[in-house]
């Protein structure tokens, strides 16, 4: 149950882009470093996918399709439940940062790690995974556009801002992965604290924004505990029809369904919207985000060592 060491970092450089932040020619040096960290980052992620495992991982189509129905059409049909919300409980924009977290793919680092933890099929979750994040480029910016309308900046070009930073280093550390492997594989601490870096980086230059734009005015306390409910009203229900989708499939597939279907990625979140949202409203779009993700951790990191002590299926 402790709190995550990397959510503790990501509050802090939100409290400091809030107490102080990157102003004027500092704020465009960070800005420039976000870019390159994401596209280095997913460069890596790409180079680091094992080939062997995609093989392997594709046979399971039928469980893949599960996994993209999960992530992709149960979780926006969630959070259209939650539209009469607003204006009486929560904002609109607060509204608009919920529904974002239901359009956003599933993270690969957590659903794999958690898989692998529960005895679950670990090629299952990183082929599903990964081909979550590579439908999310498109998917992401359509449902936001569908879901969102005006509150998102959706046109062309945003989409291709987003292939850019994501779809394109990603297939290029694919086919560069045979000759960065060796490298990769006795770098992997460092690889991990690279990744962080780089979300931390995304943080700290979306927070500098809102705060000289003057966004906090408009949060209240109560708005928090609102989504902190919320957020875990949604992992609960997804966790539940997750759990009971996977059961034909199978123990193995079983778990890497729970875990990839109900995990929402903070490194692919975070730099879609910052493109697809302006930069006054990206520090509260980014909020219920950092909530679910932590929640997502502290649940997952329960029901992966029961079912790693258990060795059997058994109800989240």
């Amino acid at each position: 149950m402790r709190i995550d060491p990397f959510i503790v970092m990501i509050l802090g450089l939100a409290g400091l882009g809030i107490v102080l932040p990157a102003q004027g020619t500092a704020l465009e040096v960070v800005s420039v470093l976000v870019q390159a960290g994401i596209v280095a980052l997913f460069f890596l992620y790409g180079a680091r996918l094992s080939t062997g495992e995609v093989v392997h991982g594709l046979t399971a189509w039928r469980t893949h399709l599960v996994i993209v129905a999960a992530t992709f059409v149960l979780f926006p049909l969630l959070g259209l439940t939650l539209v009469p919300l607003a204006p009486g409980v929560v904002s609109e924009q607060l509204l608009s940062a919920l529904l974002f977290v239901c359009v956003v793919p599933s993270t690969v680092q957590s659903a794999v790690a958690f898989t692998s933890i529960a005895g679950g099929d670990r090629a299952i979750a990183v082929v599903a995974a990964s081909l979550s994040s590579l439908l999310g480029v498109l998917l992401t910016p359509l449902l936001v556009k569908l879901m969102l309308g005006a509150n998102a900046q959706i046109d062309a070009n945003a989409v291709l801002r987003i292939v850019g930073l994501l779809l394109v280093p990603f297939l290029a550390g694919q086919l560069a992965r045979r000759w960065l492997r060796p490298w990769l594989e006795g770098h992997e601490k460092g690889l991990r604290r690279f990744d962080r870096s780089t979300v931390l980086l995304v943080v700290y230059a979306g927070f500098s924004r809102g705060t000289n734009a003057d966004v906090w005015q408009e949060l209240d306390w109560t708005d928090a505990v609102v989504v902190a409910a919320v957020c875990a009203g949604l992992l609960a229900v997804a966790s539940l029809v997750c759990w009971a989708a996977g059961r034909p499939f199978g123990r193995g597939a079983q778990v890497a369904i729970y875990f990839c279907g109900t995990n929402k990625s903070l490194a692919a979140g975070l730099p879609m919207a910052s493109v697809l949202f302006s930069a006054t409203a990206f520090p509260l779009m980014i909020l219920p985000l950092m909530l679910y993700h932590q929640l997502q951790l502290i649940v997952g990191s329960l029901v992966a060592s029961r079912l790693s002590d258990d060795g059997r299926s058994v109800t989240p």
